[in-house]
């Protein structure tokens, strides 16, 4: 029979405190309290964090884990609805000044950015958010449906949308100016970064299509696993989050992005289509959305971790 130490060329050590430095993969059985303990990977997880006040979809989001936000979307028609997450609940704030579904959205929750979207017809109207109230900013050049957004609200980034479009302008706080196109045109995209390293994926055909922007122009990354439209994003172009969305049905998959290509990780806990994200890979956010119906769901990703395990064994 093959030995750890075979295996891993060292024994099982017998220590009176845990190390400092393990080495993943490392076993060792810490003699002052009898346990035999190892350092290894932890996977990704989602957990539930507090549901929406209201269920809906086609929403646009903005800001952290810590600190959301949730504006627009259709509950039972367009909604002017803002709601501010705090890390376990949402609260309510300010309305839009204008109900609006399938909006872009970006920026932080003291300083939102909404954008596009549909109204009684497509639009190109712009509203901004303080913390508290909705007012109206710079028109975009090109009224679109389902867009996708990033940055912030003085370094905002438009992008794609209905009737398909690969236009793509950038907001300085005040006035919407042109950028490069994306390479495929498409709507129904995820999105995330900044002005200067956006990251454009899904929608449209192909729908595993990933992009990358410089400030200047959009070059092909790394296709999704999963291709499907309605993904919600997370993070930035080198450590980007793409979960939920539409194959021909709502989907649960989560996929991380190293600047390169994407790896599949842990699933949503609840499948959904046209959903809101924001935050970071490392901590994510994801809210409303579609499953057979509207939701309020709102989910917390972590990502795989390092940890000291203590090792058990059981009998049956």
């Amino acid at each position: 029979m093959t030995t750890f130490k075979e295996i891993r060329g060292t024994a099982v050590q017998s220590v009176s405190s845990d190390p400092s430095n393990p080495e993943v993969g490392q076993i060792w059985y810490n003699n002052s309290i009898g346990v035999l303990k190892g350092y290894q990977l932890s996977a990704a997880a989602w957990s539930a964090g507090g549901n929406l006040a209201t269920a809906r979809r086609k929403l646009g989001g903005a800001g952290t884990q810590t600190e959301g936000l949730a504006f627009g979307g259709f509950a039972t028609a367009n909604s002017n609805s803002t709601e501010e997450y705090d890390g376990s609940a949402w609260t309510a704030g300010g309305n839009m000044g204008t109900a609006v579904r399938g909006l872009g959205g970006c920026g932080t929750q003291t300083a939102g950015l909404g954008f596009g979207g549909y109204t009684t017809a497509n639009t190109n109207l712009t509203q901004e958010y303080d913390g508290s109230a909705w007012t109206n900013g710079g028109s975009l050049g090109t009224t679109r449906y389902a867009p996708a957004g990033a940055g912030t609200q003085t370094a905002g980034l438009a992008f794609g949308g209905q009737p398909s479009t690969a236009a793509t302008e950038e907001y300085d706080g005040s006035a919407w100016s042109g950028g490069g196109n994306l390479g495929t045109a498409r709507a129904n995209l995820g999105g995330t970064g900044i002005q200067t390293a956006g990251l454009a994926f899904g929608g449209g055909t192909p729908r595993n299509a990933t992009e990358e922007y410089d400030g200047s122009t959009w070059t092909a990354g790394g296709n999704l696993n999963t291709a499907r439209n309605r993904p919600a994003g997370a993070g930035t172009q080198t450590a980007g989050l793409a979960f939920g969305g539409s194959t021909t049905a709502p989907v649960a998959d989560t996929e991380e992005y190293n600047g390169t290509s994407w790896t599949n990780s842990t699933s949503m806990t609840t499948a959904r289509g046209d959903l809101a994200g924001c935050g970071l890979q490392t901590a994510g956010l994801g809210f409303g959305g579609e499953t057979t119906a509207n939701t309020s769901a709102t989910e917390e990703y972590s990502p795989a971790t390092l940890a000291v395990k203590t090792i058990t064994t059981s009998t049956s």
